[in-house]
């Protein structure tokens, strides 16, 4: 039986590794905006030696917590300063995620049910689209799974160590606090709360006894306060209970962190509003959409028990509690499509549950499979029918619209797809119509598990597909051409057109202590940019054109909307252009 358990761990673990692996190569750059700007608090962590207050250009980012952060540092210095050394992490913290999901599932329901649910979790398309960037939503994901995990372990009559499960629970939600704030208390706990409540639990005083809040308290503070209290007594004043916010004031870390990026947020009302929302209906259906192919069985879930002292009962109360819980909570709070992530491993888990029951349902259920993964083929057909012959100049930006209103979305780009643009993604296209080929096969006849490795394989197919398009988005994405390029130009002044965020890849790969942004005090530098002794790296037109006509030399990196502007500003006959790539611009103000 053990053999068996290593056996199917190690399947889970394959599949995982041929999708996630390749990732960290390929998009082959950090991206612009949120990704890079990761990778380069961390870089700028390990330089400097202050691994308390995280900066961006010099300038304060006292946003997030800081985990993360530490856990790129610590891998910059086992294997140098690499974006994939950036990406292995997360990559990392997604193995870990589906071998703890098997061993859940496993433990409450069965082998089956838990190599189901981990596979189903690992293949899925949501995982894999929230994980190009990095975020620390993996990663709290896994801390939340394994306190969940600890309150059944600890609860369980027949556990033999339930101190030692209260305690992970309370370690989990204290490693939690430094990747994603007070949510990965919040989640928890009120799931769990929930769970206590619908079980009958949460008035018997045994239950108290075995969960252990107080010393559990007590080990959440010993792992998560030594940070928050050196970033309030770093970044003063110490204490603002201010529920008002807006620009030219700074309050502090503690204000900052706990009630704009906390409270304001949730009431949508910070400062500043560098962000977007998706409907509420849109937030809910898509998950139909994250866990394609395997929501095909969500449905199933409606006959299931929730009721009981068994194992498998407590689990999916504690699912749908889990589950419940985030996604109110999200209903009436701002929301993007990936903050739902840490209810995946309670949707794997369910699903997981439902292909390891013999039913008839799973039968019918494939032949809807078969019918939507056949028209996904013929609509990969039909495309490459129309674009096989078009031609493709340049990179893949010459065919893409742009969109900037929607860019507050983690999805946004998908918009700026246009049918041209698919003339450049002609592999990933015949790799994807091949994926669904292969589902359509396997799901025609309906052979329990040859069907459910079949789609695995689709998805495996599928998802390296996307990672081949995305290789051709790079030059769009990632400013790692203009990067290069600066690296071997005479050395200069360095100005950017715009914010941080738009050139993030930019200070990445041509390692920039720092340079100017033109009018790019907003967003996410804004608030740290009225800090005492904050660097003034924010230069208006006026100080541009100085800067410009000055004898010494100076570069100019701006996106292409951004060029009349600037043409009419300094004069096209004085900007001398370097390197254009991916809709981005490289000037130089002097003859190169």
């Amino acid at each position: 039986m053990e053999s068996r358990n290593r056996y199917l761990i190690a399947l889970v673990l394959l599949v995982a590794a041929a999708i996630y692996i390749p990732t960290l190569l390929a998009p082959p750059h950090l991206m612009d905006d949120v990704d890079a700007v990761q990778a380069q608090i961390a870089r700028n962590m390990l330089d400097s030696g202050d691994w308390v207050s995280a900066r961006l250009d010099g300038v304060l980012y006292l946003e997030k917590s800081p985990l993360k952060y530490w856990m790129m540092a610590c891998s910059y210095a086992i294997f140098g300063v690499h974006d994939w050394a950036a990406r292995l992490p997360v990559v990392l913290s997604i193995l870990a995620l589906a071998a703890l999901i098997f061993c859940m599932g496993r433990w409450a329901f069965s082998e089956l049910a838990g190599f189901y649910a981990a596979l189903a979790f690992s293949t899925c398309i949501g995982l894999f689209l929230f994980t190009r960037i990095l975020i620390p939503d993996i990663i709290l994901t896994g801390t939340i799974a394994l306190a969940l995990w600890g309150l059944l372990r600890a609860l369980d009559e027949k556990e033999e160590h339930p101190r030692l499960w209260a305690a992970i629970m309370a370690v989990a939600m204290g490693v939690g606090l430094l990747l994603k704030g007070l949510i990965a208390l919040v989640f928890p706990v009120a799931a769990g709360v929930c769970y206590l409540l619908f079980s009958g639990l949460f008035f018997q005083w045994k239950t108290w006894q075995r969960l252990r809040p107080f010393s559990g308290t007590l080990l959440i503070l010993l792992v998560a306060a030594p940070w928050h209290i050196l970033a309030t007594l770093a970044n003063p004043p110490y204490f603002d209970f201010s529920m008002t916010s807006g620009p030219g004031n700074y309050r502090g870390f503690f204000w900052f962190y706990f009630f704009n990026e906390h409270i304001l947020r949730f009431l949508n009302r910070r400062w500043p509003r560098d962000y977007n929302t998706v409907p509420r209906y849109l937030f809910w259906l898509f998950h139909l959409l994250w866990f394609f192919p395997w929501s095909i069985y969500l449905p199933r879930l409606v006959k299931f028990n929730y009721r009981g002292a068994g194992r498998a009962e407590r689990m999916r109360l504690l699912c749908l509690c889990w589950i419940g819980f985030i996604l109110i909570f999200f209903t009436f709070s701002t929301t993007q499509e990936y903050y739902s992530m840490p209810t995946y491993p309670a949707f794997a888990l369910l699903i997981g549950c439902a292909m390891a029951e013999r039913s008839n349902y799973a039968r019918h259920a494939t032949k809807v499979l078969a019918v939507v993964s056949g028209l996904a083929f013929a609509a990969i057909v039909f495309i490459l029918v129309n674009v096989w012959n078009l031609p493709t100049p340049g990179d893949i930006s010459q065919a893409l619209t742009q969109n900037p209103d929607m860019y507050t979305l983690s999805l946004g780009h998908m918009g700026d797809l246009t049918l041209k643009s698919f003339a450049y993604l002609k592999l990933p296209l015949v790799l994807a119509g091949l994926a669904f080929l292969c589902g359509t096969i396997v799901t025609l006849r309906y052979r329990e598990r040859m069907t459910h490795y079949g789609l695995a394989l689709m998805m495996v197919l599928f998802l390296n597909a996307a990672r081949v398009a995305m290789k051709t988005f790079d030059p769009y994405l990632s400013s790692q051409p203009i990067a290069a390029r600066l690296t071997s130009a005479p050395p200069g002044l360095v100005i950017f057109g715009d914010q941080y965020y738009n050139f993030s890849s930019v200070f990445f790969y041509a390692n920039l202590k720092q340079a100017l942004l033109l009018n790019g005090r907003y967003n996410n530098l804004e608030y740290g940019s009225y800090a005492p002794g904050a660097p003034n790296v924010f230069v208006d037109d006026a100080q541009l054109r100085a800067y410009w006509h000055a004898p010494q030399r100076a570069y100019l990196i701006l996106e292409g909307p951004k060029l009349p502007a600037i043409e009419s500003l300094l004069g096209k006959q004085d900007l001398h252009l370097v390197l254009e790539s991916g809709g981005k611009y490289l000037f130089v103000n002097q003859q190169p």
